[in-house]
């Protein structure tokens, strides 16, 4: 008899996709247990007309997914890991970690740009993203330019660029990949000029605590080189306590067994930004992430940090 293990998943086509991905491997691997899909709407999926930032982040695409765990309607929840908050519900734990897509932020742009980099791009124009983290640092490096919140999945987005509504768009490289939209993807953005977001690029398997069932299932997917820099760049986020309202941005590297780690913290007008970078063995990961944290907040960070929670408290 098989056993019947199920899938949570949000209604988007790019966690769709995601979800189907780890099904298909999940499936091939154990062909005694069938993987179902459950889907459901968040939160972060129905509020389509406030910043993410304004609303607040804690579990703002997992909650809903997280409570089908904890009450048995789902096994487990597959996430894009940069949606998944840094500290989980109790009775929940990060069970995998997958390999990384290309972890980047791409530049997508209205047709009449076409073939130009952000920098070619003439003042004044306007570009969309609802990512704080994305906002700062390209207003740190093109305050000539102008910028413009735009929420709703990839498609949705991408038919507002093309009616004129934005000149370009910053998404992530990976969802535009796995939705196979690389072909309008107009420039990779280089880590000089925007950091991106923790764990970006990688899926992130929820499941609940010492699930003996569950979690010996996902070591044919799980990535170790990955795992290791996104623990990393998850231990950075929490140490500096940031999530959607603070602008946090990062990017690793593994090479042989050392783990090189790069952070950033900006204020949210971009003209203040932080930026350092902490090494060591592949093994500590946490630690890597911590003490660059740590780094940031001596010389600087920490002041931003303050300033910007204190914003969003009033």
């Amino acid at each position: 008899m098989t056993q019947t293990i199920k899938i949570g998943s949000r209604k988007s086509q790019l966690a769709l996709v995601q979800s189907e991905w780890v099904q298909a491997e999940l499936s091939q691997a154990h062909p005694d247990f069938t993987f179902p899909i459950e889907t459901m709407s968040t939160q972060g999926d129905k509020i389509l007309d406030v910043a993410l930032a304004k609303i607040g982040d804690k579990g703002l695409f997992t909650k809903e997914l997280e409570e089908a765990m904890l009450a048995g309607v789902i096994d487990f929840a597959v996430h894009s890991l940069k949606d998944l908050p840094t500290h989980l519900p109790q009775g929940l734990m990060l069970g995998a970690i997958t390999k990384r897509e290309d972890p980047s932020d791409a530049l997508v742009l209205n047709a009449h740009h076409q073939g130009k980099t952000i920098a070619d791009l003439p003042p004044g124009s306007v570009i969309g993203t609802s990512s704080l983290r994305r906002l700062a640092q390209l207003r740190h490096h093109f305050p000539e330019l102008q910028f413009k919140d735009v929420r709703g999945n990839v498609n949705t987005r991408l038919a507002k660029l093309d009616s004129g509504d934005y000149d370009g768009l910053i998404l992530a490289a990976a969802g535009l990949k796995r939705l196979g939209f690389a072909d309008r993807i107009g420039q990779i953005l280089p880590p000089e000029i925007s950091l991106h977001a923790v764990g970006q690029g990688a899926l992130g398997i929820e499941c609940r605590e010492g699930d003996e069932t569950v979690l010996p299932l996902f070591q044919p997917i799980v990535d170790f080189a990955t795992t290791q820099r996104c623990l990393a760049e998850r231990s950075f986020l929490r140490e500096l306590e940031g999530g959607c309202q603070v602008p946090i941005g990062v990017n690793s590297l593994v090479e042989g067994e050392q783990l090189t780690l790069k952070g950033m913290v900006a204020s949210l007008d971009g003209k203040t930004l932080i930026k350092g970078e902490w090494q060591g063995h592949i093994n500590e990961p946490e630690a890597i992430g911590m003490e660059l944290a740590r780094d940031l907040k001596a010389r600087g960070a920490q002041e931003i940090l303050d300033r910007i929670f204190a914003e969003f408290r009033q």
